[in-house]
């Protein structure tokens, strides 16, 4: 088994519009001038493992158009192997439609695109990128993909489960998958109840009816909480003033990822991942905001 990082997922052009607040149903907001950033969980968070110093390959699907050459010129910037990384006629790639509050808090919609086409052919194509110490996966492909590079995958898996589905994640993924990582919402979905994020007894409960080894729930601003079957521990995050939320959960769950694959406890794992994230949610942007191990050090100050 190598030490590479695999990641299976989406890549995205995320267009983002910065706006005083969310529009509520029916109401048109006046934002500020719109930006083009490559984005997308997969390609991001194989961007933000390898900007941590991960060796990393990605499998996923663009179109033949601008999007699709600026995403994979995204990734091969930051040093992500895209051999993995197909391109497909007369379907575009996919996009997302940020916008950003006063407060740095965001609101996605995502149109797949090229993303819906990663299936299982280009899976077993690439079966050999999957023999890495950790796979990363999301939920911004096919569910049938997902599953799929989860059961091929030969090291650790780590499972983000967004976007969470309404009607759960299936059994199989989940006991393919060794760590998972929700955020408050997508546990309280995933658990079919509603979930008190301060109580960190009613936070275990809802974990531990998952049935995976071990979660780790992100709470924004209060950290994370590790549980397992052998207890809980909760890791505080950097206070900070956040300008962007939109990549801190990718650049968490990569952050975690990478220490993982170096050894690292998963309470060590953990409390480099919280900082990651505040580090990124101190810049603007989806990729673009992803620091280096240095730059978290250097924003956190």
């Amino acid at each position: 088994m190598s030490s590479r990082i695999a990641v299976v997922g989406s890549a995205n052009l995320d267009i983002v519009v910065v706006v005083p607040h969310h529009p509520t149903t029916g109401e048109t907001v006046l934002g500020g001038d719109h930006e083009q950033i490559p984005g997308g969980k997969g390609a991001n968070q194989a961007v933000a493992s390898a900007r941590l110093g991960a060796d990393v390959a990605f499998i996923g699907m663009v179109g033949a158009d601008s999007a699709g050459d600026l995403l994979r010129t995204s990734l091969e910037t930051a040093g992500v192997n895209t051999d993995g990384l197909g391109t497909v006629e007369h379907v575009p790639s996919g996009i997302a439609l940020i916008t950003v509050d006063s407060h740095g808090d965001n609101a996605i919609t995502v149109s797949p695109g090229a993303n819906a086409l990663v299936r299982e052919a280009v899976l077993t194509d690439r079966a050999s990128t999957l023999d890495a110490a950790v796979t990363q996966l999301q939920l911004e492909i096919p569910m049938e993909s997902v599953i799929l590079a989860a059961e091929m995958s030969t090291g650790l898996v780590v499972l983000d489960p967004a976007p969470a589905p309404a009607g759960g994640i299936p059994r199989t993924l989940l006991d393919a998958t060794d760590v998972l990582v929700p955020n408050e919402t997508e546990l309280a979905l995933l658990a079919g109840r509603n979930v008190d994020p301060t109580d960190l007894a009613d936070i275990a409960a809802a974990a531990r009816e998952l049935s995976v080894d071990t979660v780790v729930v992100t709470l924004g601003a209060r950290g994370a909480v590790i549980v397992t079957a052998e207890g809980v521990d909760a890791v505080p995050a950097p206070t900070i003033d956040a300008v962007d939320t939109t990549a801190a959960g990718d650049a968490f769950r990569s952050a975690l990822s990478v220490r993982l694959a170096a050894g690292a406890t998963m309470v060590e794992a953990t409390r480099f991942a919280v900082r990651a994230g505040a580090a990124t949610a101190l810049a603007f942007g989806a990729q673009t905001s992803l620091p280096t191990a240095d730059e978290i050090d250097q924003r956190l100050l």
